[in-house]
């Protein structure tokens, strides 16, 4: 489990049967490990209505609660107090670096989806912040080392107002990457560093999101209805294209949060049920 397999647009999105992962302990060992090592993993042939992310979160133990629900529906609303809700372009980005403790695990449920536009992006952080780190060494220090604040104040599951610091890459003792903080929609105006230091921040993170869009590393997938996407909120990066808007919701994915501690205790348990079957 501790050898990650790095990607870029070369991605082959591994798939799994939702099915399978529900009522069978190997797929769903499979699909635990290749989450934990690739970062995304593809569940097809879900039912396409609400309901289904709730059948996972019973899988590996529980959802994890945020504000905006146990799962919450991102489709076009009126007066959306999230850019997700919207039929706009959405940037790379992580979901909830304003909280101390952002979600590791993100699903996204396909119920119905556009006829044109609305494909979805993904990049491997992790892979990225390597490349930076060996072409701009002092970029990566930056982005490592500078505290960033994040804000999301509004009204959904209940009311918030909630504020974070978080570097924008994390790093562990040897200064690997361990998780991706970077979210511009929720990226505070206050930026209380030295004044010294605010261009080459700024040049530093051109840098990053520079290397996160260009096509070596962006991945493009189109969902189905039926399909579910698991990844690794602490490593990829996603995002969507646009699509038009009508007077009907043409797209609609169900969305819901898992805590990695959740997942790996079912992974190891799991595991354990594997093994001894054999």
């Amino acid at each position: 489990l501790s050898e990650r397999q790095y990607w870029g647009s070369d991605l082959q999105l591994p798939e799994i049967p939702f099915e399978d992962i529900l009522y069978n302990d190997e797929s769903a060992y499979t699909w635990l490990c290749t989450l934990k090592k690739v970062g995304i993993v593809l569940l097809t042939g879900a039912a396409t209505r609400q309901g289904e992310l709730v059948k996972l979160g019973h899988r590996i133990g529980f959802l994890r609660l945020t504000f905006y629900g146990p799962t919450w529906q991102v489709q076009d609303k009126a007066d959306a107090n999230n850019v997700a809700y919207t039929t706009g372009k959405l940037c790379f980005h992580t979901d909830y670096p304003v909280l101390q403790h952002p979600p590791g695990v993100q699903f996204l449920h396909c119920i119905k989806q556009t006829a044109a536009g609305g494909q979805s992006e993904v990049v491997d952080g992790f892979h990225v912040s390597n490349k930076l780190k060996k072409q701009n060494p002092q970029a990566y220090q930056i982005l490592s080392s500078t505290a960033v604040d994040y804000t999301d104040v509004g009204v959904d599951y209940c009311d918030f107002a909630v504020q974070c610091k978080q570097r924008i890459i994390d790093v562990d003792s040897r200064g690997q990457a361990v998780r991706i903080n970077y979210n511009n929609a929720t990226r505070d105006t206050v930026f209380d560093i030295p004044a010294e230091k605010v261009r080459p921040f700024y040049a530093a993170l051109k840098e990053f999101d520079d290397l996160l869009n260009s096509a070596e590393h962006k991945f493009t997938y189109k969902l189905k209805p039926g399909d579910i996407v698991t990844f690794d909120n602490w490593r990829v990066l996603h995002g969507r294209q646009s699509y038009q808007t009508g007077s009907e919701v043409t797209r609609h994915l169900e969305g819901a949060y898992a805590d990695w501690d959740v997942v790996m205790s079912r992974l190891r348990l799991l595991r354990k049920r594997v093994l001894n079957r054999d």
